[in-house]
């Protein structure tokens, strides 16, 4: 990189350790490079800002975090969470996989960590500490499995990741699943043997009559996401269409079925999450500006160039960049970026032969891990903060679950067949 790359670089970092807003950091980083060392007329910015906003597939966004915005406030998370708890309950360990299966379901409607975590997190952790589970074990798994949330679709970084490689959503949304059914039995497994040694006392097996009274109760729950992916995949309607059938949905059973909602809860649901969506959006403007810069400046050919010349082997590449996109996402979240190291890995996909739709879900699963290491991880902030401890403590008691998610990624990293295996058998590509 040449002497103006490295100066804005110096500067982007510098502002993000002043602990300037990211979204200003990138805005007016990518403003002094376009200004300043291309030369262009300071008003491409505010063109670049409106071309951000226009883009359909944001839709999409919005609308999920409406729709998670509604479970959290009605009765949907606590239905799932009783759904997964009798479903594993009664085995050892089998509250905190329930925890872990919920977070599965609630991935599967909400496509946020963070949502995940507060809805399941901070309602599971005080539930397995008075169950007897150790404090420690209790915050790590349920600080860690909210990582579903974004790996098992509808998930909001394969959203963006899909606006900016023009990706069909519906195929990239498939590659989650595999993963995300791999990370919960993992997770579950450990739980299980960790609580087996620890001699931890199990719940009593309900009957088959109590658990299909919970199914019963909880079934309109369930069905959400089986109205999201049936739809999509049924061709009833599209991946950004299923958004604002889910948010429809969800109001209706709250509302009319559940009855846990009321109408003066709405302008409540819909302001919250209005609030949310212009964060996002905010990110997602500043973002632009900061890879218009790049992309005038011809940044990620250069980078391209640079890492071919060096780096021959596919494997090394792959492990380069896990290591990369780990370190990035201990401090810059996953919005900010995918939506600047996407344009820049793009060139490097086909020089070294790795599919788009393999590496959007290995970005996905490293920066999601970023929301669980220190030392800007929110999931840990999230977390410490229901059982009021420090930093520390929940950095370690993350680490064993941590070690379970990167062997899971380097697993996923050199076996993209099994990645691609949902999007070749259901619409033969994926190579």
């Amino acid at each position: 990189m040449d002497t103006p790359s490295l100066l804005i670089l110096a500067v982007l970092l510098g502002a993000l350790a002043t602990t300037i807003p990211v979204f200003m950091a990138l805005f007016f980083t990518g403003m002094l490079g376009l200004v300043y060392l291309v030369g262009i007329d300071a008003q491409i910015g505010i063109e670049v800002l409106y071309r951000s906003m226009d883009k359909f597939a944001l839709i999409v966004v919005l609308f999920f975090v409406l729709c998670g915005n509604i479970m959290t406030t009605g009765s949907i998370v606590q239905k799932l969470i009783k759904t997964a708890n009798v479903l594993v309950g009664f085995l050892p360990g089998g509250l905190a996989m329930a925890g872990v299966l919920a977070c599965g379901f609630f991935g599967a409607i909400s496509g946020s960590t963070v949502a995940t975590v507060v809805a399941i997190g901070g309602f599971m952790i005080p539930a397995l500490i008075e169950n007897g589970y150790e404090e420690e074990f209790s915050v790590g798994i349920m600080t860690t499995a909210p990582i579903l949330g974004i790996i098992i679709p509808p998930s909001i970084s394969m959203i963006l990741y899909a606006m900016v490689t023009n990706d069909s959503l519906e195929v990239l949304f498939l590659t989650g699943f595999i993963p995300g059914v791999l990370m919960m039995l993992s997770m579950s497994l450990y739980a299980w043997w960790f609580c087996r040694r620890k001699q931890l006392p199990t719940q009593k097996r309900p009957t088959l009559g109590e658990a299909a009274a919970v199914v019963r109760e909880s079934i309109w729950a369930l069905l959400l996401p089986v109205v999201i992916f049936g739809g999509i995949y049924s061709g009833i309607f599209t991946a950004n269409e299923a958004a604002v059938v889910a948010c429809f949905y969800a109001f209706f059973v709250e509302i009319c079925i559940h009855r846990d909602m009321r109408l003066r809860d709405v302008k409540k649901v819909i302001v919250s999450s209005a609030i949310t969506s212009a964060t996002l959006l905010v990110i997602v403007a500043g973002a632009s500006v900061f890879g218009e810069y790049l992309t005038f400046e011809q940044i990620p050919d250069k980078i391209a160039n640079a890492v071919v010349a060096n780096i021959q082997s596919p494997w090394v590449f792959l492990l380069a960049v896990n290591i990369l996109l780990l370190v990035v996402g201990m401090f810059m979240d996953i919005i900010s970026a995918t939506l600047i190291l996407t344009p820049i890995f793009l060139p490097l996909l086909a020089k070294f032969g790795v599919s788009t739709l393999h590496f959007g879900l290995l970005m996905t699963i490293n920066l999601g891990i970023g929301y669980c290491t220190p030392p800007l991880g929110v999931s840990l902030y999230i977390s410490g903060a229901v059982v009021d401890k420090g930093l520390v403590y929940v950095s370690k008691a993350v680490m064993p679950f941590l070690a379970i998610q990167i062997a899971l990624l380097m697993l996923l990293t050199y076996w993209p067949d099994l990645v691609l295996l949902l999007p070749r058998l259901v619409y033969g590509i994926g190579d």
